[in-house]
Formats: C-alpha cells, structure tokens, sequence
C-alpha cells in the first residue's frame, strides 16, 4: 500500500469510528436522560363536585417496560390517589401514551413508577422522585381555581408551626381553615378560633414542622366549658401519608360531638370505631393539663386539673391503651378548633380556645 492510500483508509476508519461514537452517545444519552410527563387534557378545576369525575391525559417520553402512571387528584387539603377496580395504577401504551378519568379536584399529579411501587393513598404532600418513583408531573385544574390563604409560621413553647389553610374535612365534616384565625399574644399562649357565621364558619389548625415520635406530649389548656356542643377542638399526633386507618393518630379530643348530653373529653387511638380504642368521659370547668405518654405497643392518656407541674395538680382520669397503638413515622403534632357539621346542635355563636403551654418529654 502506498503513503497515500494508507492515509485515505486510516482516514476511512477514523470517520465510521466517529460516526459509531456519536449514534453510541446519542443513544446513551436517549436512554440515559430521565423521563418525562407532560400533559395533553387536563380536567377542571373543582373540589365541590365530591364523586364527580372526567378524563385526564398525557404522554412520557423515556418510560422503560413495567413502569406505570400513578394519578392524584387534590382536593380539601389532601392529595388522593385515583382508583379503578381496586387498582391505582394506568398502564402505558406502546407509543408512551397514557389516559384514565380521575375525580375533580383543583391540581391533578401524574407519577411515573416502577412495577414494586405502592403509593399511598392519601397524603398531603407527593412523593418525591426516588424509591421506586422515576418521573413527576403537577398541573392546575383548568380555569380559574380557588384563591387560598396563605399558610404562616409562628413559635409556640419552642417549637415551630404551620397553620393549614383552605378547606380540609376533618372527622367527616369539611370545614375551611384560615390563618388568621390562630395567633400567640403578649404571653405567648396559643389562640384558635372560629369565626364567621352559621354555615360561613372559618376554623383555626397548627402543625408541628417535626415528628417527635416516641415520648410524653403535654397540653395545658384554659377553661373550655363555654365551647358549643358541635365546636371540636384536637390535640393529636397524626400523620398526612397513608388512609385513615394508618396515620398513627392519638386523640384527646374536646367536644360534645353535636349533643347537647353528650361526654365532653375523649381518648382515642385511631381508627375509633373499635370499640376498645376509645374512652369517654366528663371534663369540668376549669385549667387542665391533658397529656398521652407514647411507647412501643402502650400509650397513656392522662387529664390534670391545673398544671401538671404545681403542688395542687389532681388526677381527673387516665387511661392505658396497649391494643392497635401504632409506632412513630411521619406524624407531627396538631392542634385544631373546628365545626362538627353532623350533630343535632347547629354551632351559633363564634368560639375560641387558649392552650398556654405545649410540652414534649423524650
């Protein structure tokens, strides 16, 4: 082979050389690049249309074989997955293309999951790419969409809260959370409130920005007497992931749920309809102190009248629970004063709570 020829055909296998090099790296990079979601029909914007449903759309582009949509709708505060048959997942069609109805809510969330994946059924948060979820997407309900409070921060006893804000069922009842219905004055109490008018009431609700998990969670709270038979007020654990029955939720609930005979004082360890998971009794007039000592498989529900920590401090009722007592996750502590819509005694008046003192012992 001459000098010359022996150029031309090194030069020959450099440029198939290149060529193999650039289909390699754009392959690479195809199928290396993380998937997408987009959306091709969006539902409206509606969350008072409770069971309503329609027809939602999109594509991803990069999905591998076995992965699947998971669809969620938001609606009063929460995020829920979408159901058909008992079975949250859409399948993806060849072209990438996926479609299912879903029930209305004001933003709708397509996941993308590998086949392992469980999502959970309700939570107030999504999951976050990572542990079996590879792809997400959110997008606005079309047309306009309600017009919320924004949420505030504020410390109380040391800790750092969140209030909740926009409508939100609690114990069945939707009520709509405003923030301005919650403040700490000159002394560093906690005020709730209800506000408003029959059938135009707004409630107040805090959460703790942390979990806590195991130990003893005191609340020291005013007088609560003059509270209507449907005002409710909560001091719980509880958890924004998961159903109704998994939130690792412990109650000392205050209310007479509607009745005027009712109980005024109750201890729950969720879910309470077992019938073993709840303890009514009568708190009367006065300060008292209502505390839950959570360990693994017991907590003890403890009520004081007068601060826990003074010489005069007289134990009113307690109880122990070591059936269904479930174990520290993603719960936080809350404090919520709302409207029970399901009783026989219509809430008249406006109604506010004190809590002076929140106390956490590892």
């Amino acid at each position: 082979m001459t000098p010359r020829s022996h150029i031309i055909a090194r030069g020959k296998r450099l440029f198939v050389l290149a060529v193999c090099l650039a289909l390699t790296a754009c392959h690479f990079s195809s199928t290396s690049s993380a998937p997408t979601i987009v959306f091709s029909r969006v539902p409206a914007a509606n969350q008072n249309s409770p069971g309503k449903t329609d027809i939602i759309e999109g594509r991803v582009i990069g999905v591998r074989p076995g992965q699947r949509i998971v669809l969620y709708a938001k609606t009063d505060g929460r995020w829920g997955v979408r159901q058909q048959s008992g079975r949250p997942f859409t399948d993806i069609e060849s072209d990438g293309r996926w479609r299912s109805s879903i029930q209305l809510g004001i933003e709708y969330a397509a996941l993308l999951v590998d086949p392992a994946y469980h999502p959970p059924e309700q939570t107030e948060s999504l999951p976050v790419v990572g542990d079996g979820v590879v792809a997400l997407a959110v997008v606005n309900g079309e047309g306009p969409a309600p017009v919320l409070p924004s949420p505030k921060i504020l410390n109380f006893s040391g800790y750092e809260w969140t209030t909740s804000t926009g409508p939100i069922f609690r114990a069945g009842s939707r009520n709509f959370f405003d923030p301005a219905n919650v403040w700490t004055d000159e002394r560093g109490a906690l005020h709730l409130r209800i506000l408003g008018s029959p059938g135009k009431w707004t409630a107040a609700e805090v959460k703790l920005t942390r979990s806590l998990g195991y130990g003893t969670y005191r609340f020291e709270v005013r007088d609560v007497s003059h509270l209507e038979p449907s005002a409710v007020l909560t001091l719980v654990t509880w958890d924004g992931v998961g159903s109704e029955r998994n939130r690792r939720e412990l109650d000392v609930e205050l209310s007479r749920w509607g009745y005027i005979d009712n109980d005024n004082a109750h201890y729950v360890v969720q879910p309470y309809y077992v019938p073993a998971n709840i303890v009514r009794f009568r708190v009367p007039s006065g300060i008292f102190t209502h505390s839950f000592r959570w360990e693994p498989g017991q907590v003890t529900f403890s009520t004081t009248a007068g601060s826990v920590n003074s010489s005069s401090a007289r134990l009113i009722n307690q109880h122990v629970f070591t059936s269904g007592v479930p174990s520290p996750g993603g719960e936080s502590v809350r404090i919520s004063l709302y409207v029970f819509h399901q009783g026989q005694v219509p809430l008249k008046n406006e109604n506010e709570v004190i809590i002076d003192k929140f106390e956490y012992l590892p």
